[in-house]
């Protein structure tokens, strides 16, 4: 239950309110400007103790501002303590912001930093690592409450701006979830909520007929799902998803990236998925799916 559900006499022209954070570099700015060309009212660089204030000037136009996105990171000073406050304020006055954290790796944020020749707000007299390694250690807890985490390592500015496109254009009130393949040897997705390993079952890369295929293709899919095991497994794992997906609700946590991996993200997991999402999808979850590491071969 959401805090406006549990407030009966919540104001009901309180507007949709999203709260964009996260890693310094990892791409606050541009989400800000999709979500201003998709009609959003956003507000940059907020210390946090002005949300409820921001929400309550919102409410006041009765419908004129529908929708506000407010970017808040570490360059406000008592962050924490005051966001904390504010987020309790706003559940009390039956706001429940939607919180998008933007990630990316250590490596990717440093070459960042260095293409617009800019210091990290947090590293001092010190290095920018330094300054990227406290920003994270300050982050950690708001990472794990967010609903909705952008890994943006290995994506352009176009790519972004179709995630957040993705994320915010349709809302429904149940619980959404992004399918993401992936190639083990390319490393485990940072913004993965479950993760199914599928290197359990045969690798068609050895049959040579399927090697320059992909999961996509039907006799990859069928040679995949043929296998002892496979239609289990996604049995299984849809009865985890409905289990799983409905805590996800009670506590407010309404997206879900489910992280499918094999090899190379090419063969198992990319038929697994398209089967997952298929089946999701065909029970009304409000499912997609994303295939990161395919072509990377």
């Amino acid at each position: 239950m959401t805090a406006a559900e549990a407030r009966p006499d919540a104001a009901p022209h309180l507007p949709e309110l999203a709260i964009i954070t996260g890693m310094s570099g990892a791409g606050r700015s541009t989400t800000a400007n999709v979500l201003e060309d998709l009609g959003w009212f956003v507000v940059d660089n907020l210390p946090p103790a002005l949300l409820p204030t921001l929400a309550e000037l919102g409410g006041r136009a009765r419908g004129d501002v529908a929708r506000i996105a407010a970017v808040v990171d570490v360059r406000s000073g008592s962050f924490f303590a005051d966001l904390t406050e504010a987020l309790g304020q706003l559940a009390v006055r039956g706001s429940d912001p939607r919180i998008v954290f933007l990630e990316a790796s250590d490596e990717v944020l440093v070459r960042r930093h260095e293409a617009v020749r800019r210091p990290h707000p947090l590293q001092g007299e010190g290095m920018l690592s330094d300054g990227i390694a406290r920003e994270r250690a300050m982050l950690r807890d708001l990472r794990a409450d967010a609903d909705i985490v952008l890994d943006t390592t290995n994506l352009n500015v176009h790519e972004l701006a179709a995630k957040v496109v993705q994320s915010f254009e349709q809302v429904s009130p149940g619980l959404h979830v992004t399918i993401m393949t992936f190639g083990y040897k390319y490393g485990l997705p940072v913004d993965a909520d479950l993760v199914l390993d599928c290197r359990f079952l045969p690798n068609p890369h050895w049959v040579p007929a399927l090697r320059p295929l992909t999961g996509q293709d039907p006799a990859v899919r069928d040679y995949v799902l043929g296998q002892p095991g496979a239609r289990p497994v996604l049995d299984a794992y849809e009865q985890v998803l409905a289990l799983v997906g409905e805590g996800y609700l009670r506590e407010g946590k309404r997206y879900a990236t489910v992280a499918i991996g094999c090899t190379g993200g090419k063969h198992r997991s990319v038929a697994m998925a398209e089967e997952l999402v298929a089946r999701l999808a065909a029970g009304g979850v409000d499912a997609t799916v994303v295939h990161r590491d395919l072509g990377r071969e």
